[in-house]
């Protein structure tokens, strides 16, 4: 890897995964890793800008990476994800999904909520999950191993801030990671 030129990663339901980038600007040579597994693999292009784009994670989101050429040798890299830049799509999924980090059974576990759909993932597989209407909101029911888990949705009661989702694991509840 002497021609790495970027990385990134991104954090999607399934997990974080990291994308590198190597950039042969003498022999044109393009190749793209994610999570180290090489995905794309170009030699002797002979145009030096350009995009190469693949798919990412168990929901095989698009990513793409645009080379630029900012000034005669010089070039800049771009990741976008979904058409969008890395960090929009950043910006646009920590309002669409909600992240917990908790350790149990000498295990971490790294639960996401995609709020669009309802979704659950745990460390990179979308749960089983029973929904359940309560007095005060839903309860979206799933197990890690043997415990009980459940993701609690209520109003806030403020439309601005709208539903507030909370993730109990048995009869705890789990803080939600700052994204």
């Amino acid at each position: 890897m002497t021609d790495l030129v970027a990385v990134w990663d991104v954090a999607l339901s399934d997990g974080v995964h990291k994308i590198e980038f190597e950039h042969g600007t003498t022999s044109g040579k393009r190749v793209v890793y994610v999570d180290g597994k090489e995905e794309i693999r170009k030699e002797w292009m002979f145009k030096l800008v350009g995009k190469e784009t693949f798919y990412v994670g168990a929901a095989k989101t698009k990513a793409t990476i645009n080379i630029d050429a900012i000034s005669g040798f010089a070039y800049e890299y771009t990741l976008e994800i979904n058409g969008r830049s890395l960090k929009k799509y950043m910006e646009n999924r920590s309002k669409t999904t909600n992240t917990w980090v908790l350790h149990m059974d000498g295990e971490n576990f790294r639960v996401v909520l995609e709020k669009d759909t309802m979704d659950v993932w745990c460390n990179g597989k979308k749960m089983e999950t029973a929904g359940e209407f309560v007095d005060d909101g839903t309860e979206t029911h799933f197990s890690i191993g043997n415990h009980d888990c459940y993701i609690k949705a209520v109003s806030s009661g403020k439309r601005k801030e709208g539903i507030i989702h909370t993730l109990i694991v048995d009869n705890r509840e789990i803080p939600e990671i700052a994204s």
